[in-house]
């Protein structure tokens, strides 16, 4: 038992979530490169040559340079073993990071100190809230000319409601960046720019020590004095039940392309973040030193292994200890027992089978077609049942048929198979085979994706007619669809559980519906 425990405690699971652009993959590659997971960081910026960042791992993220599905990598540092989820940025792509978060127990939040809190910061820092997530906040970019630093603390405190730390801080910006003050050691980092691969050559030098105007000029010097006073007058103490509780961010200033700051960031955090946190059940909670099996899936992701044309179920370990080949319960398969021979342990698209893995670590495990997104797996005589993952309700439509009459089954496995992983929504009409589906998708950015894994992964070129419908709601009563009193342009479709909806081109619609159909119930998500 103490051994299991030791295992679970030293594990840290976390997600880094930012807008677009903020460095959020560069950060990420940078903390595999101190794990030694990497030889060399890749660059998302790199078009001219063949790198590429190694989360970004399909075919059209390398071509784009962004992040449309969630990677897992795990990697040993400091006597810890960690799990890094990164998330897509871009707001096409949300629903993905959501679920993502579903299965982390921190996340780290990345930030351009040129832009400060972004659009998309703020939706996944609200998902990060309605969880509890601890968050720790990391400014990047500082190599750029930025905002005050002070501004963006504030900034985060009165965009996103939560107090904040600063671990360390800055010392210039852009050309004039310095390097950071560390709040902790009472102590200044010199910046000098490296080559990006390892943490750049950093001069320690004592806030008081009289060769400070050599290293960053008086006028830095003098400004740091006043800045530190401030902090330290002013400032909050670094409260740690207040970090655990979500309420308060330690924050960190750094360049990821030019590895300052990042080192001392992933020290810090190891030390201050959680290990896995108990999670919710139905019908109450799961200890992560419960030495009895449990996880839940949150990611389904096909074709990984284009030679293989493989489906992988990302599980979270939530519970106990998981062997290879031992006999798991799936919750909703009926309670049905089954084997997992060949669990995955994840370098975003490389793999490698293991023996064993602890609660708080994600595995990959080859799916037939059996698992969907929120199912729990357990030992046998466990009895639980970990709460749902809500799906969104999607904002875009388009109909979709396949261009060659020929290749029908391949469609219907690709469009089947997609809509699994929670990448899309798909519906039909009543009555009606799968020639053509009616698509709906969160982000319109998620046809193109779908276009091209069609075409690229099943052979499959689609014709996409877009739909002018914006809403969607499933029929929460004992309705027959048929028999509603509805408006020319409103739809009735079913998804492919047999539930009932109904699509609107307006919220007036939607109003129309409900007012001329006494004893209709609609509801925005899908409850099941």
């Amino acid at each position: 038992m103490a051994d299991l425990i030791n295992e679970i405690n030293r594990r840290r699971t976390f997600a880094i979530i930012s807008h677009p652009d903020a460095g959020k993959t560069t950060l990420t590659e940078k903390l595999l490169l101190y794990g030694g997971a990497i030889a060399l960081a890749g660059s998302v910026k790199g078009k001219k040559t063949d790198r590429h960042a190694v989360s970004d791992w399909m075919e059209i993220e390398k071509q784009r340079g962004i992040s449309v599905t969630s990677s897992v990598m795990q990697f040993e540092y400091g006597g810890c073993c960690i799990n890094i989820l990164d998330t897509p940025g871009h707001q096409d792509f949300s629903e993905d990071t959501y679920r993502t978060l579903m299965a982390v127990d921190s996340a780290v939040m990345v930030i351009d100190a040129a832009k400060g809190v972004e659009n998309q910061t703020r939706k996944l820092f609200k998902v990060c809230v309605m969880r509890h997530i601890p968050i720790f906040t990391f400014i990047n970019k500082l190599d750029r000319d930025s905002k005050n630093p002070f501004d963006l603390l504030s900034e985060i405190e009165d965009e996103l409601g939560i107090s904040t730390y600063p671990m360390n801080f800055p010392i210039g910006d852009g050309v004039d960046f310095k390097g950071v003050y560390d709040r902790t050691a009472k102590r200044i980092l010199c910046y000098e720019r490296g080559d990006g691969q390892h943490e750049v050559r950093a001069v320690e030098a004592d806030i008081s020590d009289s060769s400070l105007n050599a290293l960053i000029g008086e006028k830095n010097r003098l400004q740091l004095l006043e800045d530190v006073e401030l902090l330290d007058g002013a400032g909050d103490a670094l409260d740690r039940d207040e970090v655990a509780a979500g309420r308060l961010s330690p924050v960190f200033f750094g360049s990821a392309l030019n590895s300052f700051g990042v080192e001392p960031f992933l020290k810090s955090f190891l030390e201050m973040g959680p290990s896995p946190l108990p999670r919710e059940c139905v019908g109450g909670t799961v200890e992560p030193t419960d030495p009895r099996f449990s996880a839940f899936v949150f990611k389904i992701q096909a074709n990984m292994n284009k030679a293989h044309r493989d489906r992988l179920t990302f599980m979270r370990i939530c519970s106990g200890k998981f062997e290879r080949d031992m006999e798991v319960v799936h919750v909703q398969g009926d309670g049905k027992k089954m084997r997992l021979s060949q669990p995955q342990q994840m370098m975003a698209d490389s793999r490698e089978v293991i023996e064993e893995a602890y609660a708080g670590d994600i595995i990959g495990v080859f799916d037939p077609g059996i698992f969907s997104i929120g199912d729990t797996v357990c030992a046998p005589g466990m009895n639980i049942a970990f709460e749902g993952i809500p799906t969104f309700a999607p904002e875009h439509f388009a109909r979709i048929r396949h261009k060659d009459t020929m290749k029908r089954k391949q469609f219907v496995k690709g469009a089947t198979q997609i809509a699994q992983e929670g990448a899309i929504q798909i519906f039909r009409e009543p009555d009606t085979g799968m020639e053509e589906v009616i698509v709906g998708v969160v982000g319109m950015l998620q046809f193109d994706v779908f276009a091209h894994r069609m075409l690229n992964e099943y052979n499959v070129e689609i014709i996409n007619e877009p739909l002018p419908y914006q809403y969607i709601r499933w029929i929460d009563s004992d309705t027959d669809p048929k028999a509603l009193n509805l408006s020319s342009d409103t739809k009735i479709v079913e998804d492919f559980k047999g539930n009932s909806l109904l699509l609107f081109t307006s919220e007036w619609n939607i109003r129309w519906a409900l007012e001329k159909n006494e004893g209709l119930e609609l509801a925005e998500f899908n409850r099941e």
